[in-house]
């Protein structure tokens, strides 16, 4: 029998033994585990994220397929855990977002929406990486578009689906070393596959006519075994992971550089508009595997970090804090390899930390768990006794421009800026003021340089003056700074920082003229980009505008805007949602930056 046409309540059952699938192969998908760290858990994240879906499908199941995958979708983002198992949640999501108000879906319908899965699940991750489940799903993803018209078959369709993204789980150990290195397959992608797997064995079932009457019954028995060539290569790659040679313990504890995994909600309560650019940046500063996803008043948050009470506190100021998830994944990975003597240096709990809650608010405040989780780190700014690796002096003007560097990590901040420029003593003793070996200086004027350059000269220890010539520039320097890099590396990294990025600033002219061919009365507003003046008019708005036209070539760049003196909240608000408008996928963030003389400074980051 063939299978054209896919609803909801075929869905459900699909989704169902899927889950089933994954569930029975989740330690030995454990076993596998490497990537990112290896904590031996990517299968029982998995198995818990599609758990809390299949719970919802169940409590709201619908014979529509639009409703069906919408419900599911939810619930995967809900009860989400690890990165695996937000980027399967990613997945579900895009693929609900691509079959919305369908009641039955075809063979060509079903690819473009595990296409719109990838593509939702990539945009999710901040920095994708090849040889995981992202590329299974995608190659996977992209075979099923190419053959979508060759069957109208979705059984047969799909079990060529599962063939692609079982051979790309086999090559993946080429895609990333450390795969290699253990000799396993990426275990996320090993869990994609399994799902797939269980698709396919309801479908085949379907198609032979088994449990017509009732879908899925929850058991296998009844189903025919998938194929050999699309069949999951857990058995072989897991047989030895038992014993002391299994992959995880191939992996020196120390090696995990990020070792607190933490996952809550943010639920936005319009305290501070939330900017993911912004928070993604400061995620960035000191940890990696970070996903975010918002949804209306809700953002999930998935980081490691080494600092989770700094993680706590950049979320906390966005609004409520609830569903924490925090686990040491050092501790995790001696579990793995000792499991007695980590359970008593543990105190013999799985939950050291305390602040691991599966749902619902968790039963402490939250400053007690930014407290709790602050308590396992060193602290975030060295004693006064202690010389810390790095210090950063920076210019700036502005109350909100202040705040911005501080977020950033600037340790000094000098007021200065036109008219008011800090001297070769003030930086100097700036300098010294810092309990650092060795001192980053950002002048953010051009007037500025030539003193920050004999400050260097006159300073008593090593100092490298990043060449900024603008707030906007400094901002951009301070996103690329990383403090466990070396300072030459760190140099090399706000240099091409500032080279990514375009300034723009719209101040009002004093004076009749004419310049870079524009005719210019005095009172009007100009725009300047970089050093060029490229509009005047008659308002601040139509002068941003005017300017943001000729720094936004491509459309897609990311935009901050820092409004200072002149700037009205009415004109900073129509110019927010005209840029959404006319530029839908430019990234946009605003900011108070307090700074006189300027209505408005402006960064965009030109797209590569």
């Amino acid at each position: 029998m063939t299978t054209k046409l896919l609803n909801g309540t075929d869905w459900t059952a699909m989704v169902l033994a899927g889950a089933e699938r994954l569930s029975q192969q989740a330690e030995l998908i454990n076993a596998l585990n490497v990537f990112p760290v290896p904590d031996g858990d990517t299968g029982t994240n998995m198995n818990l994220t599609m758990t809390a879906g299949v719970a919802e499908l169940k409590n709201k199941p619908s014979t529509e397929i639009g409703r069906a995958a919408e419900v599911l979708s939810k619930g995967l983002l809900m009860g989400a855990r690890g990165n695996s198992g937000v980027i399967l949640s990613q997945l579900f999501r895009g693929f609900a977002r691509a079959v919305a108000g369908q009641r039955e879906i075809t063979v060509p319908l079903f690819a473009a929406a595990l296409r719109q899965g990838v593509d939702t699940a990539y945009k999710a991750v901040v920095k994708p990486v090849e040889g995981t489940i992202l590329t299974v799903a995608r190659e996977a993803a992209r075979h099923g578009e190419s053959i979508a018209k060759r069957t109208e078959d979705i059984a047969e369709w799909m079990g060529e689906v599962l063939d692609k993204a079982a051979e790309t789980l086999a090559r993946t150990p080429d895609m990333l070393p450390v795969l290699k290195q253990v000799g396993v397959v990426d275990s996320g992608g090993q869990g994609l596959v399994c799902i797939y797997e269980g698709f396919v064995q309801y479908l085949n079932a379907q198609r032979q006519g088994a449990g017509a009457a009732a879908p899925y019954a929850g058991g296998w028995t009844s189903y025919a075994p998938v194929a050999s060539a699309s069949s999951s290569p857990v058995p072989a790659q897991v047989a030895a992971a038992a014993h002391a040679s299994s992959a995880q313990s191939r992996i020196a504890t120390e090696s995990i550089q990020f070792p607190y995994d933490m996952e809550f909600f943010i639920r936005l309560q319009g305290r501070t508009a939330f900017s993911e650019a912004s928070f993604r940046r400061a995620l960035e500063r000191d940890g990696d595997s970070i996903i975010l996803i918002a949804d209306g008043d809700i953002v999930k948050v998935h980081v490691h970090s080494r600092r989770p009470g700094d993680v706590l506190n950049a979320a906390v100021s966005y609004g409520e804090l609830t569903n924490f998830h925090i686990l040491n994944m050092r501790d995790q990975h001696r579990e793995l390899l000792h499991p007695a003597s980590a359970a008593e240096a543990a105190g013999e709990t799985s939950d050291p930390m305390g602040l691991e809650a599966a749902s619902g608010i968790p039963d402490m405040p939250e400053l007690r768990a930014a407290e709790a989780a602050s308590q396992a780190i060193e602290p975030a700014h060295p004693a006064a006794f202690e010389m810390a690796d790095y210090g950063v002096v920076a210019v700036s003007v502005g109350a909100g421009n202040d705040e911005l560097f501080r977020s950033l990590g600037v340790d000094a901040i000098i007021s200065g800026g036109q008219s008011m420029n800090p001297s070769t003593e003030d930086l100097v003793q700036a300098i010294s003021s810092l309990a650092a070996d060795h001192i980053f200086v950002l002048p953010n004027n051009a007037n500025i340089l030539m003193a920050a350059k004999q400050a260097q000269e006159l300073a008593d220890r090593p100092v490298t003056v990043v060449p900024t010539r603008s707030i906007p520039q400094g901002l951009a320097a301070m996103l690329a700074f990383q403090e466990e890099q070396p300072a030459s590396v760190n140099e090399d990294r706000m240099l091409r920082a500032i080279d990514r990025v375009l300034t723009g600033s719209v101040t009002r002219a004093v004076r009749d003229t004419v310049m870079d061919g524009i005719d210019i009365r005095g009172g009007e507003y100009i725009g300047i980009l970089d050093k060029q003046i490229v509009a005047s008019e008659a308002t601040v708005p139509a002068a941003a505008r005017s300017l943001l036209e000729r720094m936004l070539a491509s459309g897609d760049e990311t935009v901050m805007l820092l409004s200072g003196e002149g700037a009205e909240e009415g004109d900073t608000a129509g110019l927010v949602a005209w840029l959404g408008e006319a530029y839908p996928d430019a990234e946009v963030e605003r900011h108070e930056g307090g700074q006189h003389l300027y209505p408005y400074l402006i960064l965009v980051e030109k797209s590569d």
